[in-house]
């Protein structure tokens, strides 16, 4: 099949499920994912497997995105008021996830891979597991806080988390990999393997922190929407690119220029500059996330990809609960944050691939054990996630900017925006029946908004 052809059905497949899947009241890259699914080679294999590896670009600019947002959200602002909840829920749902993931395959692992001894290959394998456990992936997260439009403490704490887990994972593979190797009295892996990840996060920060202040300085010559949108899309790129040159972690480096441009006063133009191009970008790579699904490992780890789910969920839960009592957490924050804590993606994929090479032996129960769970993540994340924002009050439902709300038959009915009414403030606001559809100023995004200002300042200093 020719990519372009792949590619097309990739965007319209993928919208149309992504509308039936709301019409369903779940989260659209639920229908996104499905349809990729769907359209995979394990399935009906309308789209091959070479022609999705063709596509793994697209994956990699729109993975860049999510994180350079993921990261816009760390302002210092947010940080300040809710830090120290953030840092103890940070700590206890990462090591809460580890210690339930690395005590239950301890316990079990003589079910689910018999005829090995404890001490030398459940024990290492439960560490591994556990430590690749313990991250959170931010693309499923970021895609239903936008799609939501979601504001609050929880949903702040969300990104928050999201953002800081990864490298708190990082530190305990690393742990996890030199107690592993104690037990089974392995030799010849030198530090530098071990502690290989830690030096990809050092290194990502460095070539965030170089693309950021290209991108910001790049900022000062650009006056125009359109061109704001490209510089930002090509240094979201170019540090991607930098980042797989260098052995870098993609997504902390795009964190790292996120993080430095929200934390400037120019910075919001550049941020916002990314809202046209948002829905295509959640739409394609949840779509080939759905392709890539190969779903034979659910045949040959799906007991133990089970086991792993259920114990990480309480382990997130509950540490998020602690995290959320020591921190003094706002209200909500800590019953409801552990259920949006639970997709797993590209940084465990890439601890697996580090451990498969430290831990030869045990290699193909990992991989197919953590594709398995990352599988079914996927899947049960968006509705939970969305049941965590709403159950604070955080979700904001209305006609998203990409879709005219629809009436009968069809037409374009008023526009409405529903606050949900969150419990420390009891807002409401709507637009009237009496207002127009085609009304500009109801249908222009911030950007515009803010230009005209600009204008109607500069008119009256020349008057």
């Amino acid at each position: 099949m020719d990519q372009l052809l792949a590619l097309g059905l990739i965007l319209v497949v993928g919208l149309a499920g992504g509308l039936l899947s709301k019409r369903l009241k779940l989260p659209s890259i639920t229908g996104y994912i499905l349809v990729g699914i769907a359209l995979g080679p394990t399935v009906s294999g309308v789209i091959p497997v070479e022609v999705v590896d063709g596509l793994s670009g697209i994956t990699g600019i729109a993975l860049g995105v999510i994180a350079f947002l993921i990261g816009g959200s760390l302002q210092r602002g947010t940080l300040r008021s809710l830090g120290r909840s953030i840092g103890w829920i940070t700590v206890f749902e990462s090591v809460g996830a580890f210690v339930a993931v690395a005590v239950s395959l301890s316990l079990l692992g003589a079910f689910v891979l018999p005829g090995y001894n404890l001490v030398t290959t459940y024990i290492p394998f439960a560490l591994m597991m556990a430590a690749i456990s313990s991250a959170t992936a931010p693309a499923a997260v970021m895609a239903i806080v936008r799609e939501y439009r979601a504001k609050g403490p929880l949903t702040s704490t969300l990104l928050a988390v999201v953002a800081l887990d990864d490298a708190v994972g990082v530190i305990l593979f690393a742990c996890a990999v030199g107690a592993a190797q104690i037990l089974i009295g392995a030799s010849g892996t030198g530090i530098l393997q071990v502690l290989s990840p830690l030096f990809d996060i050092l290194l990502a920060i460095v070539v965030g922190g170089g693309c950021a202040v290209l991108l910001l300085g790049m900022q000062r010559f650009v006056r125009s929407r359109e061109v704001m949108l490209a510089l930002v899309l090509g240094v979201v790129v170019l540090c991607a690119g930098l980042s797989r040159l260098t052995g870098a972690s993609e997504i902390i480096a795009n964190m790292t220029v996120g993080i430095i441009v929200a934390n400037r006063h120019e910075g919001a133009s550049l941020m916002s500059s990314l809202e046209d191009v948002e829905t295509s970008l959640y739409t394609m790579f949840f779509v080939l996330a759905g392709l890539q699904f190969d779903l034979s490992v659910l045949r040959t780890a799906g007991l133990i990809a089970v086991i792993i789910v259920v114990v990480r969920s309480l382990g997130k839960y509950g540490g998020v609960r602690l995290g959320a009592r020591i921190g003094h957490a706002p209200e909500g924050v800590g019953s409801y944050l552990g259920f949006a804590l639970l997709p797993q993606a590209g940084v465990s994929i890439g601890l697996t691939l580090v451990a498969s090479q430290i831990f030869p032996d045990m290699a193909g129960p990992m991989v197919s054990a953590t594709l398995a769970s990352v599988i079914i993540n996927e899947l049960i994340t968006p509705p939970l996630a969305r049941y965590a924002l709403m159950g604070t009050g955080e979700a904001r439902f209305s006609a998203p900017k990409d879709e005219p709300p629809m009436g009968d038959g069809g037409a374009t009915s008023s526009p409405q925006i529903e606050v949900q009414p969150n419990k420390s403030d009891l807002h409401t606001a709507s637009l009237t029946s009496a207002a127009r559809p085609n009304d500009p100023h109801l249908l222009e995004g911030p950007w515009v908004r803010s230009q005209r200002a600009r204008s109607r300042a500069n008119d009256s200093r020349r008057k």
